[in-house]
């Protein structure tokens, strides 16, 4: 029905803001449970969010690089049954780039001493040795923290380059509490010891998409993308008899009590306004975009607010050439040139790349909304990236035959010095004024988490609606979308999310951050 130019539709069981991972698992989940459920995304054309697959004249492109693996059962099962005929195995290969040499990811030490050469061999030992004799024992940012474990010379060439590229600070102001969570368990001898056994050929074991990450040889992939995987969910979504509203964007949100349930107001592209009814709602929309769009503003809105995130672009080039490199990706760590990592769209899977007389790879450059890199028009990125790939040695120009240009907003959460205070202060209000509103996955929590992580929260979101109470503590689901069960076997109700971790990133050392206006 409408009101006053208004579409106002019947009230469902769920509406949810966002068709990415986690938005379209719990739609998917729901569907099975027979529960009515709404989907708004505000793309016109793409689910999946970042892990969509774009498409641009037969060529797709993978935005960031998905390889499918979990230690979590549940999520590879719910990946089979979703997918169940169009996976590939993969081989996996990543190398770092740097002043012209590859070097294997994780590191072959006979392959690594031949690059450097014996000279910078011995220096990065001699760091080491220095390093292990004679520590920073007050170390305090993850400069300190990494050339205390490595010497400073391999922080040079492994570690400072790329990492300042994809966060946008300096090493010297990052917490070394995030490179201890984001390198545990890396030690120089570990690397060698590694790098011998892959050198040797003894290190190579099957893959199941449950392997551990450092350790996969292989790995599975949908064969047309990532974007595959969540557009036959949103099929079954809507075979269900449940419904997905494409290009419809989040304007407000605001409980009712009179009628019970929430009301969810979306704008289209041409800025007819619906509203959707829903007793229940999961956001995975961001959280500083939530705390604008709920109505009355929540008190803490101002900590939703102050929330940031780092943002990066793909532009990917078609090349009338053989594949320039066998890798999935290559990191660059050469400070020279302004790109973080280069994709090789064929190696993920053939069908990504139509024409076997081209090569297409995505540049990706990590920047903010808004600023100089995010601003340029696309002919001057295809133009920078086309430049890079030459004066990293990797191409002709003029074999370069096109490109095309892919933003993506908020693909990072920021961890700096407020940022835990603010997500907490309006995750607790939040919860406690509206007990049917469920945020999860990486932007709708504000954590840095991987796609099974997003999927898991939506998985045990679900659980909390069909039981009607929060059974389940989705803020503990850790890294790699784990948790205990607490109860006895096949007890659910006893069952509770547990491992209390996120993925790592890093934090601004406190010290160093401006004055913030309290929220």
């Amino acid at each position: 029905m409408t009101d006053g130019g208004t579409a106002m539709r019947g009230i469902v069981d769920v509406g949810i803001v966002g068709a990415g991972p986690a938005g379209l698992t719990a739609a998917y989940l729901l569907s099975k449970e027979g529960r009515t459920v709404t989907v708004i995304e505000k793309d016109p054309r793409y689910v999946g969010g970042i892990s969509r697959t774009v498409e641009h004249d037969g060529f797709r492109f993978d935005i960031g690089g998905h390889r499918f693996f979990s230690k979590s059962k549940q999520v590879v099962d719910l990946w089979n049954e979703i997918l169940p005929d169009d996976f590939i195995e993969r081989p996996r290969m990543s190398r770092i780039y740097y002043e012209g040499k590859f070097y294997s990811y994780p590191l072959r030490a006979f392959e690594a001493l031949g690059n450097l050469g014996l000279w910078r061999s011995t220096m990065c030992m001699a760091s080491f040795a220095k390093a292990k004799l004679l520590p920073n024992n007050d170390a305090r940012s993850f400069q300190d923290w990494t050339v205390n474990q490595f010497g400073a010379k391999l922080f040079g060439i492994f570690f400072k380059t790329y990492t300042e590229k994809v966060w946008g600070m300096p090493c010297d102001e990052i917490s070394a509490d995030w490179a201890a969570q984001r390198i545990k368990g890396l030690s120089l001898g570990g690397a060698v010891l590694d790098g011998l056994k892959r050198s040797l050929g003894l290190n190579r074991k099957p893959n199941d998409g449950m392997g551990a990450k450092t350790l996969l040889e292989t790995f599975r992939y949908p064969r047309r993308g990532p974007g595959m995987m969540w557009e036959a969910a949103r099929d079954k979504v809507e075979a269900a008899g449940n419904v997905v509203m494409m290009g419809h964007s989040l304007q407000a949100l605001s409980w009712h009590p009179g009628d019970q349930c929430w009301h969810i107001a979306a704008y289209n592209e041409d800025g007819a306004l619906t509203v959707i009814r829903a007793r229940d709602v999961i956001s995975s929309a961001p959280m500083r975009e939530l705390a604008a769009r709920i109505y009355p503003l929540p008190a803490n809105a101002g900590a939703g607010f102050d929330l940031k995130y780092r943002d990066f672009l793909t532009v990917a080039l078609k090349i009338r050439s053989a594949d320039l490199f066998p890798d999935n990706w290559i990191y660059i760590h050469d400070p020279k040139v302004k790109v973080g990592r280069i994709q090789n769209f064929r190696s993920w899977s053939p069908e990504m790349v139509p024409d076997p007389e081209l090569a297409c790879v995505g540049l990706e450059y990590f920047c903010f909304e808004g600023d100089g890199l995010w601003a340029m028009p696309d002919d001057d990125l295809v133009a920078l990236a086309t430049g890079e790939m030459a004066a990293l040695g990797l191409c002709d120009p003029a074999a370069v035959e096109g490109g095309a240009v892919v933003r993506q907003e908020k693909a990072y959460p920021v961890y700096d010095a407020a940022y835990r205070d603010n997500v907490d202060a309006l995750r607790r209000e939040l919860e406690e004024r509206y007990p049917t509103l469920h945020l999860v996955g990486r932007n709708g929590m504000h954590r840095y988490n991987n796609q099974d992580h997003a999927m898991m929260t939506a998985m045990l979101t679900v659980r909390n609606i069909v039981a009607g109470e929060r059974l389940y503590d989705v803020w503990a689901v850790n890294e790699d979308a784990e948790y205990h069960e607490a109860g006895r076997e096949g007890d659910e109700t006893g069952i509770r999310a547990a491992l209390a971790s996120t993925r790592a990133v890093p934090e601004r050392l406190a010290e160093q951050q401006p004055a913030r206006r309290a929220a």
